[in-house]
């Protein structure tokens, strides 16, 4: 009974990690049990390849379902996942029209400053609107996808290819004394809202560069909106901080995460 609740509980953890893992565990255990197999090791080796072979598979699939991958590699440069884990995760798809926005993006950055790489973070999985994407609250439909803030060097030199945290999350922007904290006192028990206190230490200290993260967003908020984009989540303080200001630029709430370390966008559908 508890390996049957062990198998189940890992099959529910690979399908919220990946969407496709969990069955792809289940066809590895299929396989190893025909072959008359039962080593832990066995199984193991037969998922990676499944999971791989269906991880391949998935991408000349997803566009059956309206959503394409943002490029693992240099194609799409100068727009780049910033981590192969968002691509073997299956993190990476988006719609079409996303997709278009987001290498628009990049282009704009790079024009402006050249040189510049934008770098996409989490996106969505491949398939089937509502699947969650956790821990995001809204990345569920192929729509939304994060993109890194940019960074300098200490000697203020613009940084490529680089955030404060090995994932572009969590290295938070704190807020500055006399910012406006909407979420201050609030201790909501069904929250995303992870201030992560214990990581900060660790991550490496390197200045924003504001003038780039500022135009970024103020392209989004403007000429990005031909493209579809209809909304921005960036913290209040952070907005601020950087003189940005739109109708599209949003506070995403006290109950989803932050958003001082990464900008959020979406397009219509």
């Amino acid at each position: 009974m508890m390996i049957f609740l062990w198998r189940f509980l890992l099959v529910l953890l690979l399908t919220a990690l990946t969407q496709i893992g969990g069955l792809a565990y289940l066809v590895s255990f299929g396989l190893v049990r025909l072959a008359g197999g039962r080593k832990g090791v066995a199984t193991f080796c037969v998922f990676l390849v499944v999971y791989a072979g269906a991880t391949v598979l998935t991408r000349s699939v997803a566009p059956l379902f309206g959503r394409v991958p943002l490029s693992c590699g240099q194609a799409d440069m100068p727009l780049a996942v910033r981590s192969p884990l968002f691509c073997a995760l299956n993190r990476n798809y988006v719609t079409p029209a996303m997709k278009t926005a987001a290498i628009a993006l990049a282009r704009h950055m790079e024009t402006t400053y050249p040189g510049t790489v934008t770098l996409a973070l989490d996106a969505n999985f491949p398939f089937f609107r509502g699947f969650p994407l956790l821990p995001h609250l809204s990345h569920n439909d192929g729509r939304k996808l994060d993109v890194a803030f940019y960074y300098r060097a200490p000697d203020g030199e613009p940084l490529n290819g680089v955030t404060r945290s090995p994932l572009g999350y969590f290295a938070f922007e704190e807020p500055q004394p006399g910012d406006v904290l909407p979420c201050a006192g609030r201790h909501d028990l069904l929250s995303f809202r992870w201030d992560l206190d214990v990581l900060q230490p660790m991550f490496e200290r390197l200045p924003l560069d504001e003038a780039q993260t500022a135009a970024a967003v103020s392209w989004l908020s403007t000429l990005g909106t031909d493209l579809g984009v209809e909304k921005i989540f960036i913290e209040p303080h952070l907005a601020r901080r950087l003189g940005v200001g739109d109708d599209a630029i949003r506070f995403q709430g006290c109950r989803a995460a932050r958003h001082d370390d990464h900008i959020h966008f979406q397009v219509r559908p």
